[in-house]
């Protein structure tokens, strides 16, 4: 899940026009995308030519098996003049990743009427061949790399990819099933793996149970480490019992030795109530804490709730935890916002005020462990993976944190622009009321993702479709 962002930089020109000229382009380009995103890795043709250019079929397998070597996540490739479209679609048919072209600004024809580049008209040429090659791509509006078109264009592209990276494939943990009345939970991991290649990593809770009363029983620096995390993160209401802060301690270390064990990304959690009789916590504020460490867990064993939350973090490169809510009832002072909540699991450090750790306040046990706090301000992003017989969607939606009354338990309220429209979605759609959630825009990302990924339609409510596009172009 941490692995480094992969892009292989693959700049083209045509064999004629200006030489010089593409280089320049090449360099400028290059020096642009790795101040738009520092924290990739970039693998680029210094090793093909002197000039570190794409103009010939037959390095198109060259370039090919030097990216596959490298693992690239995805390919980009600017087009410095007209650009060789047969070359750029033989490599990327063969690289099978996410491919982005573009083409720099033309300057004005020379004052002898002569033109050094060409290079709109090479997108044009390559975007055809690349639909007879059978090869899926992005495109970026013909602009200068200072633009802001350009700018959004490649950062939504690399998030995508980057989605895409994580979402094919994942190995989502599963500690113990579903609750038995939450029929609306119910995943098929047959489908995810036949489909998507997700794979589903079931542990028996009561192995972390047995590991957490180990633990208990013999407390060493590690557990002590851990319980100094879960009393400096948030207060503990009055009246917890002594043991509390270890309970959850040891839970905390048990869940991610059990994850690092299996190479997991994220894990769904029988939350209740097994755990409750068994070590006599909720699980929420460790959810909550490992959620801060960008390992999502989802709630009530919600196994496509936990892809949810893993695309969402994946569309943001981990810079900020994402959080997993019940759509839970409408605003009562405003009929286009909602109330987003749950137990507790939400990142402490989405927190607007004070953190709190108390008891449940809906299970009958009333077991510690359950955190309370409202969610800061800001504009958000929600989707939804999920699906039914066999065909499956992504919603996706965003709105603004606004004030609302008090709850307990970890929540906030969002307004979105037509909250009945939503509601029609959600309910007609294969969605159930578990949203995953996280700061920021990332409808255009999951556009971008949903057109390279078979089997998965994307179904976005605000921005639409067409405002998503829009967007993109200027």
């Amino acid at each position: 899940m941490k692995k480094e962002f992969v892009l292989g930089y693959m700049p083209t020109r045509r064999a004629f026009f200006s030489k010089e000229e593409s280089f320049k382009e090449k360099i400028k380009t290059l020096d642009a995308i790795k101040q738009l995103a520092p924290e990739i890795k970039i693998v680029d043709l210094e090793f093909l030519n002197s000039e570190g250019l794409l103009f010939n079929e037959d390095e198109a397998a060259v370039v090919a098996k030097r990216f596959t070597s490298e693992e690239v996540d995805a390919v980009f490739a600017p087009h410095c003049n007209f650009g060789c479209e047969g070359a750029v679609a033989l490599a990327a048919r063969s690289i099978n990743k996410p491919l982005l072209i573009w083409a720099p600004r033309d300057a004005a024809p020379e004052p002898d009427g002569s033109r050094l580049r060409d290079s709109q008209c090479g997108i044009f040429a390559t975007s055809k061949v690349l639909q007879r090659f059978g090869v899926k791509f992005t495109y970026i509006l013909t602009s200068r790399v200072t633009d802001e078109v350009f700018k959004k264009g490649f950062l939504n592209f690399i998030a995508a990819a980057n989605v895409l990276k994580n979402f094919r494939n994942a190995r989502i943990g599963q500690i113990g099933s579903r609750p038995r009345d939450f029929y609306s939970v119910i995943a098929n991991e047959s489908e995810l793996l036949e489909q998507f290649g997700i794979q589903t990593i079931p542990v028996d809770p009561s192995a972390i149970y047995r590991d957490v009363r180990s633990r208990l029983a013999s407390p060493d620096a590690e557990l002590k480490e851990a319980v100094e995390l879960v009393k400096r993160t948030a207060q503990f209401a009055a009246g917890q019992a002594e043991d509390v802060p270890e309970k959850l301690a040891a839970l905390y270390i048990s869940i991610k030795k059990w994850a690092e064990s299996e190479n997991v990304s994220a894990a769904s959690i029988q939350c209740w109530d097994s755990m409750q009789y068994e070590i006599g916590i909720c699980p929420c504020y460790v959810n909550s804490l490992l959620a801060d460490e960008m390992f999502p867990i989802g709630c009530e064993a919600d196994i496509p709730g936990t892809v949810s939350s893993l695309m969402l973090q994946s569309a943001q490169f981990n810079r900020e935890p994402v959080f997993l809510a019940d759509l839970t009832i409408r605003h009562p002072g405003d009929d286009n916002a909602e109330l987003l909540w749950h137990c507790g699991p939400f990142p402490a450090s989405l927190a607007k005020n004070a953190r709190r750790v108390g008891n449940h306040f809906v299970l009958p046990s009333h077991a510690p462990g359950v955190c309370d706090w409202e969610l800061k301000d800001g504009h958000v992003s929600l989707i939804r993976f999920d699906g039914i017989n066999g065909k499956y969607s992504l919603f996706s939606g965003e709105g603004d944190v606004i004030p609302g009354p008090y709850n307990l338990g970890t929540y906030c309220y969002v307004k979105v622009a037509d909250w009945p429209y939503w509601e029609r979605k959600i309910v007609e759609g294969p969605y159930i009321h578990h949203i995953a959630g996280a700061y920021g825009s990332t409808s255009a990302v999951f556009y971008e993702f949903c057109r390279y990924c078979d089997n998965l339609a994307f179904d976005p409510a605000t921005p639409t479709l067409s405002e998503i596009k829009k967007n993109l172009e200027y």
